[in-house]
């Protein structure tokens, strides 16, 4: 997929939940689970060793699936998780190295950003989609109508501190592409092998884009298959 591909599925998902995942056996069941709410996305960090070989997982069983890697911190990195399977790459700050790897090898790449000066280095690098963070901190929803009035043409994916409760005001500012957060597959609900509950949380997730944006474009990966 081209990055214009990659964004516009993101932008029809609407949601990109962030998953730490310690023991890559548990990624594909997790996936499968939020596939089955409607929610063929998930961006795997690079927290843990395991993270390489969930995304490698996960890029084989669910080819429809969006899987991106975040907590990319080097050109390495990126590369890495690139030939595992990464169709997009996520990083926390804006990492010249990183982005310009990302760039040459044309690979769709979502720095992190919180200042107009770093939302203006990678317009000069002609991305148009940035990720916020940490998104509550920065000032939530404000910064972001802030920072969208001088940069019209940029689309952001806020992200840290982002729960439910608030998932809607975020989702209703047309210059917000997609939320990600952790709230939906947290630390202690994977560890905990808590599926069910990952589950009601995809689902109830989805619920509020489709109430918000309408139904969703997402591509079916319910099979799994291609």
């Amino acid at each position: 997929m081209s990055s214009v591909e990659v964004f516009d599925a993101l932008g029809a998902i609407g949601l990109v939940p962030v998953i730490e995942i310690a023991d890559e056996l548990l990624a594909e069941p997790l996936v499968a689970v939020l596939v089955d709410a409607g929610l063929p996305c998930a961006e795997i960090t690079l927290r843990t060793p395991a993270g390489l070989l969930a995304i490698e997982r996960v890029a084989r069983s669910f080819p429809n699936v969006l899987v991106g890697a975040g907590t990319v911190l080097s050109p390495e990195h990126a590369a890495q998780a690139r030939a595992a399977g990464a169709r997009f790459i996520v990083t926390p700050g804006f990492n010249p190295a990183v982005v310009d790897r990302c760039l040459d090898d044309g690979v769709p790449v979502l720095p992190g950003v919180a200042t107009p000066t770093e939302i203006e280095m990678a317009i000069g690098r002609g991305l148009r989609q940035v990720k916020v963070f940490p998104a509550d901190i920065l000032g939530g929803v404000a910064f972001l109508r802030a920072v969208s009035a001088p940069y019209r043409g940029m689309r952001f994916v806020p992200t840290g501190g982002i729960g439910p409760g608030d998932l809607a005001d975020y989702l209703s500012l047309p210059s917000v592409l997609a939320v990600g957060g952790t709230w939906i597959a947290s630390r202690e609900l994977v560890v905990a092998g808590d599926l069910a509950t990952i589950r009601r949380l995809a689902v109830e997730a989805v619920a509020v884009v489709q109430r918000v944006r309408g139904p969703t474009a997402a591509p079916d990966a319910s099979t799994g298959q291609p």
